[in-house]
């Protein structure tokens, strides 16, 4: 990637002008037999979409509070990179009630009404559908996504060194997750044409470098598995062989 990179969107926008098709996310959800896979060109798409949602029917901007009560799934990795896009500060299982505003799954409803500022939810069903009825008080992102722009220009820079993410007590600048990220993907041996299979939880940084992070930087793809204590060990063998994994975080 790019060296000059210094927030995980320009890692984004690196990974797209250099190969927009190659494949970026490949999501496995073992309790429902779910598989997505986005390119980079498509996951860039949905990133596009979010931060323009984020930016102006949010109203949020650079230094904003998001609590992120999301699990590991391609979508919270889409709003981890809108939040990059736009200078928004990512909280991932932050405090609704100390938010500026809150994105919640079904499962988190009732602790995400803890937040006054502006409530998103997402169903997290197949292909990113949308709840069969609104939850009450939050605005469904199926239902507000699909209409946004496809390209994205932030209001205002986001600024490398100002905090972007916090995540199991620990507070990081945009420039600091790609050093870390970078770091990760070197201890583990990532390059360009990796493939990792994450089953990590994304509740602290290891979970979020390997299933995001840790192989944007690298120039790679992430197999990210939600449920994988689902899979017994031949699953996990054949899937390690259909996905053509190269390194492995359980």
């Amino acid at each position: 990637m790019n060296a000059t990179d210094r927030t995980p969107a320009d890692l984004l926008r690196s990974a797209l002008a250099a190969d927009p098709a190659r494949p970026l996310v490949t999501f496995y959800d073992d309790a429902t037999g779910e598989r997505v896979e986005l390119s980079v060109a498509t996951f860039a798409n949905w990133v596009a979409k979010t931060a323009n949602l984020l930016q102006g029917d949010l109203a949020a901007g650079p230094g904003d509070r998001l609590a992120l009560l999301l699990p590991a799934h391609w979508q919270a990795a889409v709003w981890l990179l809108a939040c990059s896009s736009t200078g928004v500060v990512a909280e991932v299982g932050g405090d609704p009630a100390a938010a500026d505003l809150v994105v919640s799954g079904p499962d988190r409803l009732e602790e995400a009404r803890g937040c006054s500022g502006e409530r998103m939810a997402l169903a997290l069903r197949p292909l990113g559908g949308r709840f069969p009825q609104p939850p009450p008080g939050f605005a469904d992102y199926a239902v507000e996504v699909p209409s946004q722009g496809d390209r994205f220009a932030p209001y205002a820079p986001v600024d490398p060194d100002a905090p972007a993410l916090t995540v199991g007590g620990l507070e990081l600048t945009a420039a600091q997750v790609v050093e870390r990220a970078r770091a990760d993907a070197a201890e583990r041996g990532l390059g360009p044409g990796s493939r990792l299979l994450s089953g990590l939880a994304w509740d602290s940084w290891e979970g979020l470098s390997a299933g995001l992070f840790a192989p944007l930087a690298a120039g790679g793809s992430v197999v990210l598995c939600r449920h994988l204590d689902r899979l017994d060990e031949d699953g996990l063998a054949k899937r390690r062989e259909d996905e053509r994994v190269t390194a492995v975080a359980r």
